[in-house]
């Protein structure tokens, strides 16, 4: 028997149980949120009965795994080493987190590489998730495709590949395809 997982972007601002009742208001037994502000900032502070609550709705309504999704601000191949302080202390606060949610997504946009080439780009994100990758961790890290506007990294599928062929804890990491990514960066799909 096949299962099949709908669901839709939420407002993480009630917290987890509120986000799992709404998508099950919606009709649906999977969700995308993101871990703070899309904007940058600060995660709002763990509520473990919230999250006890969650995963028992979860169970009682037969969940997929849920997507959480890194803010956009968060740019690992920046050129600027407080944005790139920034990005890797996110990015392993936000993993951290996800343990409270253990065996689910953790999505984020590779980055934009400002003018350094995207050769230098890649070697900056792959040393990022390097540093913040664990063994330990349950979270699947999904590396998504961009439609390579500007000096984004991750236009073409060569490019996501060169990322993970520098990635050491490969097992730890899968690619996220955005259809709508993917078409306007050439693919006819």
């Amino acid at each position: 028997m096949t299962v099949l997982y709908i669901g839709n972007h939420t407002s993480s601002s009630k917290g987890y149980a509120a986000m799992a009742r709404q998508i099950i208001k919606n009709g649906g037994n999977t969700f995308a949120f993101f871990t703070r502000n899309p904007r940058g900032g600060k995660a709002k502070a763990i509520d473990e009965t919230d999250i006890q609550n969650f995963l028992v709705l979860a169970q009682e309504n037969h969940f997929g795994k849920i997507v959480a999704h890194a803010p956009y601000t968060l740019n690992a191949c920046a050129t600027k080493e407080e944005l790139r302080t920034f990005a890797r202390e996110t990015f392993a606060d936000d993993l951290r987190r996800m343990e409270y949610t253990p065996g689910n997504y953790y999505n984020f946009h590779p980055g934009s590489h400002v003018g350094q080439g995207s050769e230098i780009g890649i070697q900056k994100i792959a040393e990022i998730l390097n540093d913040v990758l664990t063994e330990e961790q349950t979270t699947t890290v999904l590396l998504e495709t961009m439609s390579g506007k500007g000096t984004e990294v991750g236009r073409n599928f060569e490019e996501l590949r060169k990322i993970l062929n520098l990635v050491e804890k490969k097992s730890k990491m899968v690619i996220c395809l955005d259809t709508c990514h993917v078409w306007d960066g050439g693919y006819d799909i």
